[in-house]
């Protein structure tokens, strides 16, 4: 059955702001998926704030374009499902894999757009080694931290070190009087 025009335009503004609002897009094969896992796996991503959604080739292409992104033709072929990645890139394509290893399906990572550049289905995979977003704060918060904490201890270093002496000239005058 054909779709109608209104649901081609309604379905290319929403893959548009769907692909303006993610800072990563994964694509899937997701031939072999049931719908039961379908389900599973929308909801395992939406946890992760990543949207997964099966997607007409042609719209998406348009909505890629529409959004001044490459649209990688290979990758636009056959039944394709999309995981939009939300600003945590790292966790929602770990969350992808995880889901995969724990469900033992064969969806298959084809590739990946992120920002103007196309990865393959490795580098793709690759993404799940990205620091989680926490992790990159408290990367951030450390280096901030490191010269305070550096300048505290070179501050705090001659005083410690006069009253060492001072205590050893105290100690030496004190074993001096009891002999």
């Amino acid at each position: 059955m054909a779709i109608t025009r209104e649901k081609k335009t309604e379905l290319l503004e929403e893959y548009t702001k769907h692909v303006q609002g993610a800072s990563a897009l994964i694509f899937t094969n997701y031939r072999g998926l049931n719908v039961a896992q379908s389900r599973s796996l929308r909801a395992k991503l939406n946890e992760s704030g990543v949207t997964y959604m099966v997607t007409k080739n042609s719209l998406l292409k348009l909505a890629l374009e529409n959004s001044e992104l490459p649209a990688p033709e290979a990758m636009l072929t056959g039944p394709n499902a999309i995981a939009f990645i939300g600003e945590d890139i790292g966790q929602g394509v770990t969350a992808l894999l995880n889901w995969i290893k724990a469900e033992r399906v064969e969806l298959e990572i084809n590739g990946a757009l992120l920002g103007d550049s196309v990865m393959d289905g490795k580098s793709a995979e690759a993404l799940a080694d990205l620091p989680t977003k926490e992790q990159v704060l408290a990367m951030v918060l450390g280096a901030i931290n490191a010269p305070a904490s550096s300048l505290a201890r070179i501050l705090a270093a001659p005083s410690s070190s006069l009253a060492r002496v001072i205590n050893a000239h105290v100690e030496k005058l004190s074993e001096s009087e009891a002999a």
